[in-house]
């Protein structure tokens, strides 16, 4: 089932717009700027929105104006207007099980403790068939610095380039996702980085 809706996940306002937590939000203002969607503001569905021609997919990009445990109002608001299923949804979201610059894609299961993606999926009804993007962005490896590790600290410059130029999907890849083609798309993601053959070895 080919991708009608983009979703990217993250908090509202500049406070929190270079923070880890708004990885997905950069996801989508990336596409947008690729490919020429305007995003506007639209109250009904607590976000702004864009509608663009995407390799031929007519496709709808969301950034909710919520905070991320809210993401559900905005993202069941539009899916039930358009008629969207969850299945032709794909949400990007910030995920600590990864370090920057690995992006993984999974479709459907439960919330694994992600406020946003719990809310979505409440906001679909509790159907929880949608696609994920997760964007990796590391952990502060204790549980009590979670939350301003990912809502406070500015993301370091070093990890942003990494997690940026992961977004940096190709062409074919990004037009077999909104195809539907999403096993093509994990293989590519998931497949093991490929040697540097400049890189030499040595004895010690």
């Amino acid at each position: 089932m080919a991708i009608r809706l983009i979703v990217g996940l993250g908090n509202p306002g500049p406070r929190y717009a270079d923070t880890r937590h708004n990885v997905g939000v950069w996801f989508v203002e990336r596409l947008a700027r690729r490919f020429g969607v305007r995003m506007a503001g639209e109250n009904r569905f607590k976000g702004d929105v864009g509608r663009g021609d995407i390799f031929g997919h007519d496709v709808r990009l969301l950034l909710p104006r919520t905070f991320m445990n809210l993401s559900g109002e905005s993202v069941g608001a539009l899916a039930r207007f358009y008629r969207i299923e969850p299945e032709e949804i794909l949400v990007a979201y910030d995920e600590m099980a990864f370090e920057p610059g690995v992006i993984r894609l999974k479709t459907a299961g439960g919330a694994n403790g992600h406020n946003g993606i719990q809310s979505v999926i409440e906001g679909l009804a509790n159907n929880a068939g949608f696609h994920r993007l997760r964007i990796g962005v590391g952990h502060p490896g204790d549980r009590d610095r979670v939350t301003a590790y990912l809502t406070s600290t500015t993301t370091p410059a070093a990890e942003r380039e990494r997690i940026e130029t992961a977004l940096e999907i190709p062409d074919a890849v990004l037009k077999d996702l909104l195809d539907g083609r999403l096993q093509k798309v994990m293989n590519w993601l998931h497949a093991p980085p490929a040697e540097d053959p400049s890189a030499e070895t040595g004895d010690d």
